[in-house]
């Protein structure tokens, strides 16, 4: 069966965060792959508000938000009341610096596998998702739908 665009997305994406997410464990890190944009928005500089954490990770507010409040949930981080009375500013824990190292140790792990996942294919997956992202930035996908509807 020919799978359509959406489902091999979700299926990469269950094979590679489902790795990850083992390589914590044996690791025995309580951290989640979808943490991890977050994680490194705040190692370069905290405290962050969760638009400023969207917008380093490259990832939409909403996404920031919910993955914020997991990671608070978890103790990762925590939230205290910004200069402006609608922003909340976000903090690592100590629980979260606790982590660094082992997770570092991860990542660099995780980039060790990615390249090497691209060196194994015809052109590297990093960069047709770039380009691909390029291309959907330029023109949206719901543009692209509109256009190849047929006229009613």
């Amino acid at each position: 069966m020919n799978q359509g665009l959406g489902t091999q997305l979700r299926h990469l994406l269950e094979l590679l965060d489902g790795a990850v997410a083992e390589a914590y464990a044996r690791e025995s890190l309580r951290y989640r792959p979808r943490y991890t944009p977050v994680m490194r928005a705040l190692i370069a500089s905290e405290p962050r508000a969760i638009s400023q954490i969207a917008e380093v990770a490259g990832i939409s507010q909403p996404a920031a938000t919910q993955t914020v409040s997991l990671m608070i949930r978890d103790g990762l981080v925590s939230s205290e009341p910004g200069p402006d009375a609608r922003q909340r500013m976000i903090r690592l824990t100590a629980a979260g610096r606790d982590l660094l190292p082992g997770l570092q140790a991860c990542w660099r792990a995780t980039a060790a596998a990615a390249g090497d996942l691209d060196a194994e294919l015809c052109c590297p997956l990093s960069q047709v998702l770039a380009d691909a992202i390029t291309a959907l930035e330029r023109k949206s996908f719901a543009d692209r739908l509109a256009e190849a509807r047929p006229p009613t």
